[in-house]
């Protein structure tokens, strides 16, 4: 996974934008040295999703609605920026509560309730598909 990872993050991107959220820089800062240093280098130049009010809003619903179950804030949270801004494309490896076929149709229904748009939520692996 590491390896598709560094292939996909050297590709040209669509529209050349990258951008992350606070939840994933706090991620990396917990991740284990010298992993995190690696990752905080890599994404020192990338755009950071401002944090608002309503991303939280966003991430209780989806709790109360089972989008992610309690223990899954983070992911919640990852999910609500890539939709409140709009973001093509959520690439992530977590297939348990994002990049997961089976959750696809629950979420796209409940963002089009809370008038979100739905981005593609898909594994870096999935891009290197379509960049190939």
């Amino acid at each position: 996974m590491q390896e598709w990872t560094k292939q996909w993050w050297h590709l040209p991107k669509p529209n050349g934008i990258i951008q992350t959220g606070l939840p994933a820089i706090i991620e990396l800062l917990d991740a284990p040295h010298p992993k995190n240093e690696n990752c905080l280098e890599l994404i020192k130049d990338v755009t950071v999703l401002e944090y608002v009010d309503e991303i939280d809003d966003i991430v209780t619903t989806y709790i109360k609605h089972k989008i992610m179950p309690n223990e899954a804030m983070g992911d919640a949270a990852h999910l609500a920026l890539a939709s409140f801004y709009k973001c093509d494309f959520l690439v992530t490896w977590n297939c348990k509560h994002i990049a997961n076929a089976n959750k696809f149709e629950h979420i796209a229904r409940m963002n089009s309730m809370l008038g979100l748009f739905n981005p593609k939520l898909v594994t870096p692996f999935q891009l290197l598909e379509e960049g190939e």
